[in-house]
């Protein structure tokens, strides 16, 4: 039986160097390819780069807010489709999570998030 090559390509973005590599390391584990970076204003060229299926982008960052980085790539024609789960702590809730779950093309979650909760909104985000 042959190992299936990787399915997805997931930018994973947030500030924290530790979310970032847990995030990575669970998403690479399901088998998806991860490129990542602790820095918003990273996101744009990177993403050009990477070319991924799905960005997951903190909101609150230092160098640059992810409603910035979102909006940026929305402008560009190369990034314009490509579906963004915000995860934030500061935002929502666990508890309001449900019915904010997607905001136009976006989409929310709230930290701590599990593993499973990550994997299932992935794929559910992947294959809409």
């Amino acid at each position: 039986m042959m190992l299936e090559a990787f399915s997805k390509k997931i930018l994973v973005v947030d500030d924290e160097k530790d979310v970032v590599e847990i995030l990575s390391k669970v998403l690479k584990r399901a088998n998806y390819e991860v490129a990542s970076t602790t820095k918003g204003r990273e996101v744009l060229e990177l993403a050009k780069k990477f070319k991924p299926d799905l960005i997951i982008l903190d909101i609150f960052m230092p160098d640059m807010e992810g409603s910035d980085v979102a909006a940026s790539l929305l402008e560009s024609p190369v990034t314009v489709n490509i579906p963004v789960i915000f995860l934030t702590g500061a935002v929502i809730t666990k508890e309001e999570e449900p019915q904010l779950r997607k905001t136009g093309k976006h989409y929310l979650m709230a930290k701590p998030v599990t593993e499973r909760e990550l994997l299932d909104r992935v794929r559910e985000v992947l294959s809409s």
